[in-house]
């Protein structure tokens, strides 16, 4: 049995992209993975107590210990609030289509 475990630290940031691979010891946690694999002084816009983290995709805290094969990932903070922006497509739609059907009628007289 080994005393490390292979895991990866990801981001993607507004021009920039990193996944590192890592080695850490068994018990390490998400914190101590991101601070390790040197993500936070290349992408200094990063604010752990801002971003939110996880692992494949699912929520995690910074003290959850990491298992094997983990990709702890780095979430900027949204730009947009979901549901405005869809209601905005929405509403953006409904111009559209309306505009599209008066321009065929009068296209037809």
């Amino acid at each position: 049995m080994t005393d490390y475990l292979k895991v990866s630290v990801a981001y993607v940031g507004a021009d920039d992209q990193v996944l590192r691979p890592l080695e850490v010891r068994i018990g390490t946690t998400v914190r101590q993975a991101i601070e390790q694999s040197a993500v936070l002084s290349r992408c200094p816009e990063i604010d752990l107590a801002v971003n939110q983290v996880g692992i494949f995709g699912k929520s995690a805290k910074l003290d959850q210990i990491l298992e094997d094969g983990d990709r702890v990932e780095i979430y900027r903070p949204l730009i947009a609030d979901p549901k405005e922006a869809r209601k905005r497509r929405a509403a953006e739609g409904k111009v559209m289509r309306k505009g599209g059907a008066d321009a065929d009628q009068s296209a037809g007289t």
